[in-house]
């Protein structure tokens, strides 16, 4: 366990894979520069990997003001004792006070081997970050710009803000998606600071022979056009139709939780608070009531239109344009439209 140390910086891991950062690496540094300048200290991003000195710059951009880096060969595939040696050293050397990771597969698995190595705390799967005075309820004690932690709790029934007093660095995983990320600034001024930290042979008990990579079924972030089907659909035979609409439109395929418990779908299209969160440019959403779960991954695509039988569903709340009526009515007629327009074209 490192001191509270009011002054120290707000750093992101930042995750990369063959030399490519990840979208949550970006989407993080453009929060931790907005959280660094509430805090008034300085943003910084941890970079691991071999021959990935070239990346801090990009960092830079998208708000980094120090980029950590250590290369060294044998890192040049994720092992968790190897990076989290790394990482906990350089916790240890410059004490940050906040420490962001994504909630991905690498993220889940190294976040909490460092927070058990450093004896911090941590929040997995957070929305949403803040930083705002805290009042201890037990003690009455006012501690100041905190970092409030927030996530879905109880299947996502609930929102909890969680809040860490005295076990630094404050730590979170960030679901992806759900910080937009900002436009890069290459005229960013920005520090490069080499890590030194000792490995042993012992931290990579793994030899990588060979690795077969299996592409996303479903790409949510980057669409420009998701049509996404709830409980409303009532089957997996109905939700069909939400995939022939699709295509027609040249859109991804999203869901809500409801439709993907029911099996209608796969996880991987799950749009929500326990899903992926989305900002396409447009949004059709059928079938779906609107519970503020899905709403929260949603409702900021620029627009939204909403197919439901009930025109008193919470989904019209968010919508720029509605459509009250049965789905297995109603999209057939579009899907008709759009090949008649595409036929005039």
């Amino acid at each position: 366990m490192i001191e509270v140390n009011r002054k120290g910086e707000v750093w992101v891991f930042a995750e990369q894979h063959d030399g490519e950062l990840t979208d949550i690496a970006l989407e993080l540094c453009g929060k931790a520069s907005e959280l660094a300048a509430e805090l008034k200290v300085p943003a910084g991003a941890v970079l691991i990997g071999s021959r990935v000195n070239g990346l801090a710059p990009r960092l830079i951009a998208h708000g980094a003001d120090r980029v950590y880096v250590m290369e060294d060969p044998r890192l040049d595939h994720y092992q968790t004792l190897s990076y989290a040696r790394v990482v906990c050293s350089a916790i240890e050397a410059h004490k940050p006070q906040v420490v962001m990771y994504g909630a991905t597969p690498l993220g889940r698995d190294l976040a909490p081997r460092i927070a058990s190595e450093i004896r911090a705390g941590m929040t997995a799967d957070c929305t949403d970050l803040e930083i705002r005075d805290v009042t201890d309820p037990r003690t009455k004690e006012v501690h100041e710009k905190l970092l409030l932690q927030i996530r879905p709790a109880f299947g996502g029934n609930i929102i909890a803000t969680i809040v860490n007093y005295d076990w630094w660095p404050q730590m979170a995983t960030v679901r992806e998606g759900v910080m937009p990320m900002r436009e890069p600034d290459a005229a960013r001024p920005g520090e490069v600071v080499a890590l030194d930290v000792g490995l042993d042979d012992g931290l990579f008990p793994l030899e990588l022979i060979d690795q077969h990579m299996e592409r996303r079924t479903a790409s949510l972030k980057g669409a420009r056009v998701i049509v996404a089907g709830g409980a409303g659909v009532g089957s997996k035979k109905n939700f069909q139709l939400i995939h022939e609409l699709a295509s027609a439109i040249g859109g991804a395929v999203g869901a809500s939780r409801a439709a993907v418990d029911g099996g209608y779908v796969g996880k991987q299209h799950q749009v929500g608070q326990t899903g992926t969160t989305v900002r396409p440019a447009l949004y059709i959403a059928v079938g779906i009531s609107g519970a503020i779960q899905h709403r929260a991954g949603m409702e900021e695509s620029a627009k939204i239109v909403a197919i439901n039988k009930d025109r008193n569903a919470p989904i019209f709340s968010v919508a720029h344009y509605g459509i009250v009526g049965d789905f297995k009515e109603v999209i057939p007629m579009m899907i008709k439209a759009l090949k008649e327009r595409r036929d005039a074209e």
